[in-house]
């Protein structure tokens, strides 16, 4: 663990380095995995919720074409 954070801070510039501290600061290994499948799971929704959106407004277009 201390290898990785070595060479992260090195590739990393401070600002980010101390952002990530910040954040991620007493934060456990099953509460980060949490919080990655709330971010992929919310990704997902969104996308989920973009596709419903356009086909909403697609359908709209073709009501009022319609009439």
């Amino acid at each position: 663990m201390r290898r990785w954070l070595r060479s992260v801070a090195s590739t990393a510039s401070a600002a980010t380095w101390y952002g990530w501290k910040s954040k991620y600061a007493g934060v456990t290994v099953s509460e980060l995995t949490r919080m990655r499948e709330l971010e992929s799971e919310n990704a997902r929704l969104k996308r989920m919720y973009a596709d419903l959106a356009l086909e909403a407004a697609a359908m709209k277009d073709v009501i009022a074409k319609k009439y």
